[in-house]
């Protein structure tokens, strides 16, 4: 039973946060994390098991993205309240998230990889790609490592 628990961790805490949130009456708290409680269900059915904290701060990640976009829509089309909102639950989120790695930090880590890897070329960001990941851990998005991962290879 204990490898269970350790397994959900994550998405007990978001539960919990749940529970206080329902308790305080914070509508937008309370949305946003039955929002991310149903993207973690609707994960759990796909793969047929219970996902472990890594997979829960990958639909974390991939929920704090979608919301990143809306933003750059609502900007463009003026609309603060919907800006407003998406801020909030953006916040919301990252929460949950760990420290994020500043870029000194995992543009070293990366550079590591490259140097374990012996990479030479942007052919070889995918040997790349694949060691800084499981380094990152969720501290830092794939987008950003795959953009540093292609310009130090292109140096």
């Amino acid at each position: 039973m204990i490898g269970i628990e350790e397994k959900m961790e994550l998405k007990k805490q978001i539960e919990n946060a749940l529970k206080d949130a329902m308790k305080s009456g914070d509508e937008t708290r309370k949305r946003t994390l039955r929002l991310i409680i149903a993207s973690i269900k609707n994960a759990e059915i796909d793969k047929g098991s219970a996902l472990d904290d890594s997979g829960v701060l990958g639909i974390i990640h991939k929920e704090v993205k979608i919301r990143k976009e809306a933003l750059e829509g609502a900007e463009q089309a003026h609309r603060e309240d919907l800006k407003e909102m998406t801020l909030a639950e953006v916040k919301i989120l990252e929460e949950f998230l760990p420290k994020q790695l500043d870029e000194t930090e995992l543009k070293k880590l990366i550079i590591e990889a490259i140097e374990e890897t012996q990479a030479k070329s942007p052919a070889d960001t995918g040997k790349v790609m694949k060691v800084v990941m499981q380094r990152v851990q969720g501290r830092a998005s794939g987008d950003q490592v795959s953009r540093f991962v292609r310009e130090l290879l292109s140096q």
